[in-house]
């Protein structure tokens, strides 16, 4: 053991005086010999000129027969993966099938970039982010629906109604659209967040976590509050998620068996029922799978809340009682397709928040598992929509500090040993520069159980929680101006292109919004009927 670390240190000193002229390919691209079980995947069509050549023939023929779609979107689907980083992407393709596999995101036919730090912070939260791509402006990190005037804690400033900003599902909502939530996490965490809270705190999920920093929480209501009594949040149609802590109080016991975490008394659950038979609205408070699935048509507003905290990792989930995101979406577009209101049109957020989760622990496995399911969720929404009236848009927040790397074969186990380093021992293809799980130098992690679902990967920093990374997301888009969503963008102007493509919201308008047409077949019909009417009348 000692002769080992003896040698790393002078490996370390040696390789620190190397001058960077000179370097031979060995040198610069040294790799890691093969695992010991490695088999590199054949496909004997990649071996031939043809097989490439004929994928890019199809790619170009692809896009030059598309069409660009500025019709108006009667409705929108954004779809937020918490921690989606395009690492991420890469791992899940192989963790799915290959490398040469697609997402389902990734077959829309606009795709782009989106810089995701903070006006205070380089590396962002998802306070912030849900702020840019839900409401449109970007602010200062652990803020929701505020501006960067706002401090955190700031109870007083968050209360000036010109530090707060409105979402698109404000926006849509006053046009008379139909509105909803999706996540996998709490309902009152800070992505869905974003498209209702003005909070300066996203912490401030109660009213004792508001007065627990010293604020008033009867004058800086919380978050679960907001949701449940506030507008917008209070007129959501779909509400489903995690999380019934926040909206019981401690003396309470959810049907989970966990306790609620307010202290002022308040049964949001109950209140909200309440509010909704008071307008005279038909609305349904579920708890498990068989509630969700099981909602009559005529249902207007569904609360779903799936756990005491978060919803359970896919992995751990028990499919007969908690249900999917996949049927959570397919859910939330039903509602959202029928009733008052549906006929013009929805805005829906749906975010897989647990991608995010798995990170943080280092359980990459949970992680790329989330994204699957996440994928999921989209086709669904792209199965039971069209192309023509629906756009959807699919993004991440921000990123993680997980990597591949070590130039492991074709086809190897994702979650397996990338390579066999200098000192003879295994070492990983997933590693984080962060996290719980300290890297061990003289550990063979070829003895390590890696496809354990609780399995926490190396991390050359070791911290509680591995941080989120600050390099950009990617963006993908299909249905109306789609194509708007490509090329390096603010994550603040998603939210002004969903608006824009939908006409709500008090920005940028196209023509069409004002003519009241559906889309431009409707306006050169309308055109065209005119031209004539015209012509047949001047003739006469």
């Amino acid at each position: 053991m000692l002769v080992r670390l003896l040698f790393l240190v002078l490996y370390v000193v040696s390789s620190s005086g190397r001058p960077e002229k000179g370097k031979d390919g060995k040198l610069l691209h040294p790799g890691l010999t093969p695992g010991r079980s490695a088999t590199p995947r054949v496909n004997t069509m990649e071996h031939t000129a043809e097989h490439w050549r004929n994928h890019a023939k199809e790619t170009i023929l692809k896009k030059i027969n598309s069409k660009l779609n500025e019709n108006v979107a009667k409705n929108v689907i954004m779809f937020l993966g918490d921690g989606l980083s395009i690492p991420t992407l890469a791992a899940t393709r192989v963790y799915h099938g290959g490398e040469e596999v697609e997402l389902s995101f990734e077959t829309l036919p606009y795709a782009g970039l989106s810089k995701t730090y903070c006006v205070d912070a380089q590396t962002a939260d998802s306070a912030c982010t849900a702020t840019a791509y839900l409401a449109g402006v970007k602010n200062n990190i652990d803020m929701i629906g505020v501006t960067a005037a706002v401090k955190k804690d700031d109870c007083d400033a968050m209360l000036v109604e010109e530090n707060r900003v409105e979402s698109i599902a404000k926006w849509s909502l006053d046009v008379g659209k139909r509105t909803g939530i999706v996540t996998t996490s709490t309902v009152t965490d800070a992505s869905p967040a974003g498209a209702y809270a003005k909070i300066a705190n996203r912490s401030w999920q109660t009213d004792a976590a508001v007065e627990a920093s010293g604020a008033n929480a009867t004058k800086c209501r919380d978050i679960t509050y907001q949701l449940v009594k506030w507008a917008p949040g209070k007129d959501f149609n779909v509400i489903l998620g995690g999380g019934t802590r926040n909206f019981l109080n401690n003396d309470t016991t959810d049907e989970f068996g966990g306790r609620g975490s307010r202290t002022d008394g308040l049964n949001l659950v109950d209140e909200w029922i309440k509010d909704r038979a008071a307008e005279n609205r038909t609305a349904k408070y579920v708890w498990n799978r068989n509630g969700l699935l099981n909602l009559k048509n005529d249902t207007d507003f569904v609360l779903g809340l799936f756990g005491n905290d978060n919803m359970p990792y896919n992995l751990e989930r028990d499919a007969s009682l908690v249900p999917s995101l996949e049927e959570m979406t397919e859910v939330a577009i039903n509602i959202g397709s029928r009733g008052n209101g549906a006929e013009n049109g929805y805005f829906l957020f749906v975010e897989g928040g647990r991608i995010d989760h798995g990170h943080h622990e280092g359980w990459a496995r949970k992680a790329f598992d989330e994204t699957i399911e996440f994928s999921k969720a989209v086709q669904k929404a792209l199965d039971m929509t069209s192309e023509e009236d629906t756009l959807i848009v699919v993004t991440a927040d921000h990123s993680h500090t997980m990597s591949l790397s070590g130039y492991p074969v074709r086809g190897n186990e994702i979650l397996g040993v990338g390579g066999i380093d200098d000192f003879g021992e295994a070492r990983l293809t997933i590693n984080y520069a962060n996290g719980p799980a300290l890297v061990n130098h003289t550990h063979d992690y070829g003895s390590d159980d890696t496809i354990d679902k609780d399995y926490r990967f190396p991390a050359v920093t070791q911290l509680y929680s591995e941080t989120h990374g600050a390099d950009d997301v990617g963006i993908f888009a299909s249905g109306p101006w789609a194509h708007l969503f490509t090329g390096v963008l603010e994550q603040s102007t998603i939210p002004h292109m969903m608006a824009y493509a939908s006409c709500v919201g008090d920005g940028l308008k196209m023509p069409a919004c004002s003519w009241g047409v559906p889309n431009v077949a409707a306006l050169s019909w309308m055109l065209l009927s005119l031209v004539l009417f015209l012509h047949l009348r001047f003739r006469m």
